[in-house]
């Protein structure tokens, strides 16, 4: 199981390739019932992780905002 901190330097694409790692893992089956359950808890910690991710990519993204003259006026964040 991966450490919290090592999710936490993960980018979000290699901490979702993870995540669909481990579910298909589950899916399968053929993980022993204490290995499923720290699986279990690494994939909800990648979720978690991802979910941040996400999040904190939608804050930094801004609207632009325009004068009457089509000039750039200002910027807003992103609604959410």
């Amino acid at each position: 199981m991966a450490a919290t901190d090592d999710i936490s330097t993960l980018s979000f694409e290699a901490a979702l390739q993870r995540l669909e790692a481990i579910v298909k893992q589950l899916e399968s089956g053929d993980a022993p019932l204490e290995a499923a359950i720290g699986l279990y808890e690494e994939a909800q910690a990648l979720k978690a992780h991802c979910e941040a991710r996400l999040s904190a990519a939608e804050a930094r993204i801004a609207q632009l905002q325009i004068d009457p003259d089509g000039r750039p006026a200002g910027e807003t964040p992103f609604p959410g």
